[in-house]
């Protein structure tokens, strides 16, 4: 995928986040529960038997302090990213956003003076610079690097190769952290313990809100959540 790419899921799924944060949390993501289950394959019994209590712990009248309704992988989630990519502009503007036109000396003549003053008003203020203070939102971070990443025009100098590099690398960590925490990106991995009946290679995939499931690339074994499929 493109920088750009990356810059827009992020925009396009920053709401999603917001309303993620009071959400009930969701437990057949990829990689949490089957992680678990897989860790060893030859007890599912035992491993059943925890999830039944983990249910009946987890009941509205069972004894102990309730989950606070704000998800805070949800809220990690946003913090890391909104950082990553503040900062990012932060470092970029100050490389490459050239410093506005200075006001006119007092001895100029009154009209030329007026209007320099109006130009360099105008520069200071122009909307597309960016700033230190005032909107510093994840959202408006990721529309201003996609705006010099496009070569949107402004009081800026052109990018290096190290600059796009930089904002590659943020612009795709960010969106691969925001596609894991509302589960909509497609992932596989291949698990280090081996297939318990052949020793084959276990693959595991899930994500876009799919429920996990193990298959064993040796003999075809499948796992889910709830044991052994086929």
């Amino acid at each position: 995928m493109t920088t750009t790419t990356h810059l827009t899921t992020v925009i396009r799924h920053w709401p999603d986040l917001h309303d993620a944060l009071g959400a009930p949390t969701i437990h057949h993501g990829f990689g949490i529960g089957l992680r678990g289950h897989l860790a060893a394959l030859t007890d599912i019994a035992d491993r059943a038997l925890a999830r039944a209590a983990e249910r009946a712990d987890s009941a509205p009248d069972a004894p102990g302090e309730r989950p606070a309704p704000l998800r805070t992988t949800i809220l990690d989630t946003m913090t890391d990213v909104e950082t990553a990519l503040v900062d990012c502009a932060d470092q970029l503007a100050a490389e490459i956003q050239r410093t506005p036109m200075t006001r006119a000396p007092r001895d100029w003549p009154a009209a030329d003076r007026a209007r320099r003053n109006q130009l360099a008003d105008q520069d200071a203020n122009d909307p597309r610079r960016w700033k230190w203070t005032g909107k510093r939102t994840a959202p408006y971070a990721a529309l201003w690097l996609y705006a010099r990443i496009t070569q949107a025009g402004g009081p800026f100098a052109p990018l290096t190769d190290r600059h796009r590099d930089t904002v590659a690398s943020v612009a795709r960590a960010c969106a691969e952290k925001v596609e894991r925490a509302l589960d909509i990106a497609a992932q596989s991995r291949t698990l280090a313990v081996p297939c318990p009946g052949c020793g084959g290679a276990v693959d595991v995939h899930g994500g876009e809100g799919r429920a996990p499931l193990a298959h064993c690339t040796g003999c075809g074994r499948i796992w889910t959540e709830q044991g052994v499929a086929a």
